[in-house]
């Protein structure tokens, strides 16, 4: 079997050392005789899985007992409306910046459950771009603030996060683990598991403890984090495969030396690649201002349209899969989560040279 490079952009890439694991446990888990996806999430089997993921993540992140970890469903996109759901108070204003396509999504849901305050708005700025956001004038005494660590589509991210006197809320769905960061300036963080910890199908937040009582009683019951908290994810059933798999991951990064370790490794991953299309002479051009861009989303344009086109259709056919930009802005685009090894980079740049050689 010959395994194609994955740069999609999530689902994304898993580490192949997770897919054999869970290839070798899949009919028969530790001896059960089940998979894990046959076991009951009251049992012994899935308790000891549930409690390694939560305890990987509280390493990884360097959680304390003043947050609660907690794996949810319904994607990013849920929290976009079930952040202010739960932390935005009636006659209260919430600060967002818009830094794209994602931060766009969540403010839209967000001005559905009560007033927000747009800081800044970059989403439309080419080459794409982010506001300083040790410059904006922050609301005093708002709910929270909320920021996009990293724009999947615009390729660009967050180089320093601000320190706010409201609790920062940050969707780190394209970036969560790829770098080291001090959780005790958030409140909220969350992140879909589909590009750098796990399948489809989970969610994780990490909460501080204080903001779980924020919710008022009258919202349903599903939807209050402080429901989830107080059974630890176990209040209904749990996507227990997907958690199962993120327990892998999260146990792989660790044996990665954590968050540092494996930003060193992404960091040279993403210079390599930058360097080759600044390196080109204009053919391959950057689609994100220079200093604000992405580790994980490295998003770029050719002299035209159709050489994009021939570019994309011959790296698909030497198995160089998900490199067609996002539809609403074309070009070209390379996710290198955690899982893309430095090979599948010395593969894409190797073509990237050759490609320009021929049609230069």
């Amino acid at each position: 079997m010959s395994r194609a490079f994955n740069f999609n952009a999530g689902p994304a890439a898993l580490p192949l050392e997770v897919l054999e694991i869970a290839q070798k446990e899949l009919i028969d888990f530790n001896g059960t005789g089940m998979s894990i996806m046959e076991h009951s999430h009251r049992g012994k089997a899935y308790d000891a899985v549930h409690a390694e993921a939560v305890a990987n993540i509280g390493k990884l992140l360097g959680v304390t007992d003043d947050y609660q970890v907690l794996f949810l469903q319904g994607g990013a996109s849920l929290q976009f409306a079930q952040v202010p759901l739960n932390l935005l108070g009636e006659g209260q204003t919430a600060d967002y910046v818009n830094t794209g396509a994602w931060a766009s999504k969540a403010i839209k849901e967000a001005q559905k459950v009560g007033k927000v305050n747009i800081l800044a708005d970059t989403s439309k700025e080419i080459p794409t771009n982010m506001p300083d956001f040790d410059a904006l004038a922050y609301t005093p005494g708002a709910a929270y603030v909320h920021v996009t660590s990293n724009e999947t589509i615009a390729g660009t991210q967050i180089q320093k996060f601000p320190n706010t006197a409201s609790p920062l809320v940050c969707d780190m769905s394209s970036d969560i683990l790829s770098r080291a960061f001090d959780l005790k300036q958030f409140g909220l963080i969350y992140a879909g598991a589909q590009k750098n910890l796990g399948p489809s199908g989970v969610t994780l937040v990490v909460i501080r403890k204080d903001l779980l009582e924020r919710a008022p009683t009258t919202l349903p019951t599903m939807l209050q984090y402080r429901t989830q908290a107080k059974e630890n994810s176990l209040y209904n059933t749990p996507p227990t495969f997907g958690i199962y798999i993120l327990m892998l991951v999260s146990r792989w990064l660790l044996a990665k030396g954590g968050a540092a370790g494996i930003e060193k490794i992404n960091r040279a991953k993403a210079d390599k690649l930058y360097a080759a299309f600044d390196n080109s002479g204009g053919y391959y051009r950057g689609s994100a201002v220079k200093h604000l861009r992405s580790i994980m989303n490295v998003t770029w344009r050719l002299p035209s349209e159709e050489l994009e086109e021939k570019f994309i259709k011959e790296a698909t056919a030497l198995k160089m899969i998900g490199l067609k930009g996002h539809r609403s802005v074309g070009g070209c685009r390379a996710s290198i989560y955690n899982a893309v090894g430095m090979d599948a980079i010395d593969a894409l740049t190797s073509f990237m040279k050759d490609f320009q050689a021929k049609n230069g």
